[in-house]
């Protein structure tokens, strides 16, 4: 057997290597650079090569996409300390075998290797050499550097798919980036020159998402002056986005299936047959096999669109990135305010790190828009964190209980202290504002009402708006209005 050849410049890395693989049986070779690999290359071949991207002269990828014009075959993981998404993106297009994260876990090092050096004894070829990624990213931009495990995976999956046609279903919470994830699948790969179109499927009435997405005749219904191409139309070439695909009524279900099947529809109205070629990403943050068996998704279109699942990870998983996203919102709010760039102080990087975020990056994109708002100074201090950050973050290492009774002790509406009713308390507050001649006690005391029960029910549904408006019996642009009104959501986001 043919040893392992290890290139990295970092010396302990190499020993790692070598002592890893040599407890498993597997002859190795090292070299500092990739002049000395690319002279051992004219006299031999190695059984597989693991090589680092950051190196003195020659970095890593260059010397894999030589590797593969010369020996197509041999199998190459490229490793890093910079986990990033375009070095992934571009390490899968140059046809790594795998990408593998600093610092890594010896053991599952030692298991890739030895399924590259098993590709290599089958003779299969590794991944193909399309080159067309164009390394961009559309709409707002998502940061490509991550020290969580998680993201590192997810950043390896968009470097696996971006190159196919392959439908994906995206899952995760609601703020978790699903759309620009999908974005980047786009933006990497072989359809980047087209358009990609997004569309929020429970963000458009029923009667309305059927023309939305297939377009109308003129004539098809009233107000239908002209014709109009649907969504399925304008991302012809490119790929359709389908957010929220969970909550798509039954009878479009049906329709998007055929969609899918042959890629033909009908417009609206029309009586020709529309041809579109068109990759699908959808994404949700239902359970959508829940939704299967309760009969408000069909079985079939879930197979359709479960060809590839990624799911994002809740912010809550992936704390380490927490201080980089702080960084980068902060940095950006300020830029669009034309204002100078806030940081946060050590002891409050360290309360954000500990909230959940139950809104998840979207949540703390805001809270940064915030912050750089409503922050008197430079440096932002715990004191100068929103409400919900404090009240639930300070104690996070304490017992339950402790933090249950600071959690009541900093909430807007106490707990009755008396057996009297929250009628009686409410009637002895407005008492008190009308004694004291108070202006607008009826609109003071409305606010003061709906706020209190919105965050009471967010904090219920763990941020999850939809859910929340649901169980308060409001539709979502409803609880979105509020939520503007009372100050609740903050301004240009």
């Amino acid at each position: 057997m043919k040893p392992v050849w290890i290139v990295d410049d970092d010396q302990a890395i190499r020993w790692v290597l070598e002592k890893a693989l040599t407890r498993a049986n597997i002859d190795t070779l090292s070299f500092a650079n990739a002049q000395e690999v690319e002279q051992a290359l004219q006299k031999d071949t190695p059984a597989a090569l693991i090589t680092d991207i950051r190196m003195p002269g020659k970095d890593g990828l260059k010397l894999l996409g030589e590797i593969k014009s010369e020996h197509p075959k041999l199998p190459v993981i490229v490793m890093t300390a910079y986990g990033d998404l375009d070095s992934t993106v571009s390490a899968f297009q140059g046809g790594a075998f795998d990408f593998l994260a600093k610092p890594f876990d010896v053991n599952e090092a030692v298991a890739l290797i030895e399924r590259a050096m098993q590709e290599n004894t089958d003779g299969v070829s590794v991944n193909g050499e399309d080159k067309t990624g164009n390394g961009k990213t559309g709409g707002r931009a998502m940061l490509t550097q991550s020290l969580s495990p998680a993201m590192q995976e997810v950043f390896r999956a968009i470097g696996k798919l971006a190159q196919s046609n392959v439908t994906v279903l995206i899952t995760g919470e609601s703020g978790t980036g699903k759309e620009l994830v999908a974005r980047a699948l786009h933006d990497h790969g072989m359809r980047a020159h087209a358009p990609f179109v997004a569309l929020n499927t429970a963000a458009i009435p029923r009667d309305l998402l059927e023309a939305e997405l297939f377009g109308h005749e003129r004539g098809a219904f009233t107000g239908a002056s002209a014709n109009r191409r649907g969504r399925f139309e304008e991302a012809s070439g490119g790929t359709l986005f389908l957010d929220e695909i969970g909550d798509m009524p039954l009878e479009l279900q049906t329709r998007l299936l055929r969609v899918l099947s042959d890629g033909t529809f009908y417009r609206v109205g029309g009586s020709q047959p529309v041809k579109v070629d068109v990759r699908i990403v959808a994404a949700t943050h239902q359970p959508l096999e829940e939704r299967v068996r309760e009969g408000k998704f069909r079985e079939d279109l879930f197979h359709r669109l479960n060809v590839i699942r990624l799911r994002l990870p809740p912010l809550r998983e992936r704390r380490e990135d927490v201080p980089a996203l702080a960084r980068h919102f902060l940095a950006a709010s300020a830029k669009s305010l034309g204002v100078s760039v806030k940081r946060l102080s050590d002891n409050a990087m360290q309360q954000f790190q500990q909230f959940d975020f139950p809104g998840n990056v979207r949540q703390l994109e805001n809270f940064c828009h915030w912050l750089t708002v409503m922050a008197p100074g430079q440096t932002i201090n715990v004191t100068d964190l929103p409400p919900e950050v404090t009240s639930t973050g300070l104690l996070a290492s304490e017992p339950e209980h402790v933090r249950q009774e600071h959690l009541l002790a900093t909430s807007p509406i106490q707990p009755a202290t008396s057996s009297r009713s929250w009628t009686e308390l409410l009637a002895q507050d407005a008492s008190e504002r009308l004694a004291t001649a108070q202006p607008d006690v009826w609109a003071a005391l409305t606010q003061d009402f709906e706020r209190a029960v919105i965050e009471a029910a967010l904090r219920a549904c763990r941020g999850r708006r939809v859910e929340a408006a649901s169980r308060l019996g409001m539709g979502r642009n409803t609880i979105t209005r509020k939520l503007r009104e009372l100050g609740m959501d903050p301004p240009g986001l």
